[in-house]
Parts: structure tokens; sequence; C-alpha cells
């Protein structure tokens, strides 16, 4: 038997050494099959990173605590994790992140392998909780003051204004209005196609007059061929970091604050809220698969409140 034999004979054993652990008990084995199992279901990239850093975390812990299985895992070791987590600095929001990944993952094993004799600890762990804020908007008027400083006539200003126009009056996420090709956009009728979105169901949203003429007046100074709605002064895609700059020289040639590219999104959200339109069809122009997170975009201040109870007031109708 030559030497190379006798190595590969070697590294074979080790393998079978290795993989005689039950395949549902070695955590990072596990967690490798769960990350596999949500790729298969077709999760966006995003998600998939979300759920693998989370896991990695969890998984680096347990290792400090000599625990490389699922059986020594308990409510109490649980709890300590998540203890842990907080203080390495993670906020209260980070950590239900994490405790969701986690129980994602034991909910998965629970399922996947059937084990008779455990039963996923998780259940006697409540989640930590937050103090839920309500997300905040772009204010309107900040809007209209970067759309004053949009020259009309010039190519980056016409792209600008209409990119400002069209995260406010559709809602969309920013990789979304990045992602639009102009056979996905009619300026004419409004309706916009969203092709890739964050739930990978497609859904149709709506530009406004003002919109349109914004988006009709760009696309008369486009001389490229790009298939992207969206370019820069090259023709080429306008990417993420790109739209980030437009807001920033934008904000500081008006003189306001830096908006965020979700503030545009809770700006819709606010707006048509207060215009009377119903929750569900926010929600589904937003794209939510359900009420939780419109429920925090739709931040109703002090005069909303008094405006309704103006409306509504029993005791006025005595």
């Amino acid at each position: 038997m030559s030497q190379n034999d006798l190595k590969k004979i070697t590294r074979r054993k080790a393998a079978d050494s290795f993989y005689s652990l039950p395949q549902n008990e070695y955590i990072p084995t596990l967690c490798a099959a769960f990350l596999l199992d949500r790729k298969a279901q077709n999760l966006t990239d995003k998600t998939l990173e979300f759920y693998r850093l989370n896991l990695q975390k969890f998984v680096n812990w347990l290792d400090a605590q000599s625990v490389k299985t699922i059986d020594p895992l308990t409510p109490d070791l649980l709890r300590a994790f998540f203890i842990a987590m907080s203080e390495r600095g993670h906020s209260a929001g980070g950590v239900r992140a994490i405790f969701r990944t986690v129980r994602a993952f034991l909910r998965w094993y629970e399922a996947e392998f059937e084990p008779s004799a455990w039963r996923d600890p998780l259940r006697k762990v409540k989640m930590p909780k937050a103090d839920i804020e309500p997300f905040q908007p772009v204010p309107l008027e900040d809007i209209r003051a970067m759309l004053d400083v949009c020259k009309r006539g010039r190519f980056t200003d016409e792209r600008d204004r209409a990119i400002l126009l069209f995260l406010l009056d559709t809602g969309v996420r920013a990789g979304e209005l990045l992602a639009l090709n102009r056979e996905d956009a009619d300026a004419i009728t409004g309706g916009v196609l969203i092709r890739k979105s964050k739930s990978r169901r497609p859904r149709t949203v709506f530009l406004g007059r003002a919109a349109r003429r914004a988006l009709r007046s760009y696309f008369k100074l486009r001389k490229d061929n790009a298939p992207a709605v969206f370019v820069t002064d090259e023709g080429e895609r306008l990417k993420m970091a790109g739209l980030r700059q437009v807001m920033v020289r934008r904000a500081k040639s008006a003189g306001v604050a830096i908006p965020s590219l979700h503030s545009f999104r809770r700006a819709f959200a606010l707006a048509m809220h207060r215009a009377g339109v119903d929750l569900l069809t926010i929600q589904r122009l937003l794209g939510h698969s359900d009420m939780s997170v419109l429920n925090r975009y739709i931040k109703q201040d002090a005069e909303d409140l008094r405006g309704a109870h103006e409306r509504g007031s029993p005791a006025d109708k005595v």
C-alpha cells in the first residue's frame, strides 16, 4: 500500500469518525444544513446572510461554552446566550433578531429530524422585550426643499427629481427602485411592475401626475440604451452608493437633514393613511406580508389623534 493510499484511508476514517456523530446533534453541521434548506426555499441573499451571521454568533458562543451538539441545550443556556449578546452591545432589536434566527433553526431541526426524546428548549424562553419605536418618515417639507434645488433641464437634476418623487409616490424599497427596467415603468399610465421584491412576489405600484411628469422629463434627456430606469451620467445602472449620494447631495444643497432611503417608504405609508387609504391597500402597495411593520410605519402624531377624536367624539354627539 502506497503512502498516498494510507493518507486517503486515514482521512476517510477521520471523516467517518466526524460524521459518526448523529447528524441531528452536531450544531455546526446542522447550521449548514439549515442554511441549505433556506436557500432551497429561494430566500433572498440578504435573508440568507441574516441567518448566517446570527447563527455564527450562536455557534461561536456555544463553542466557547464547549457545547457542540443539540442535547446540552437548555432554556437556561439559551437565556444566558441572549444575555451575553445584550452585554456585548447588541441592541434589544438586535437580540430579538438573533432570537428569531435561533427559533427558526431549532424549529427546523425538530421538524426535520423528529427527535423522539428531544423538545425545543427555546419554547420555554420568552423573546427579549424591546421598546417599539415608530419609524420616522422623511418630512414632506424636506422633500420639497430637495426638489427645489433640482434645476430643470439638466440630466442629473431631472433624474434626481424623478427619483425623489418616485420613492415618495410608490413607497418602493431602494433595491426595488434600482432593479427597475424601463419596460417595468410606464411613464404615461403610471403603472410600475416590481419584479424583484423582498418576498419574491411581484406587485404593481403607481405613480401620480407629478411623478409621471418628472419621469417623462428625465426620460427625454436619456441618450443611452441602458435597460435600467435610473442610470449614471455614463449610462450605467445606478447603484446603492450612487443613490445614497443623491440624497446626500440634494439634502446638503437644500440645507435639510440627510434622509435615509427607507424614510421615503415610511412617508408614503403615512401620507396614504392620512389621505384615507385603507391599511390593507397600503400593505399590498408596500409589499408587506403582514401588518406588524406597517403599524410602526404609520406614526400618528398628536394632530392626527386630535383630528380623529374631533370626528368621533361621543360627547359631541349627545
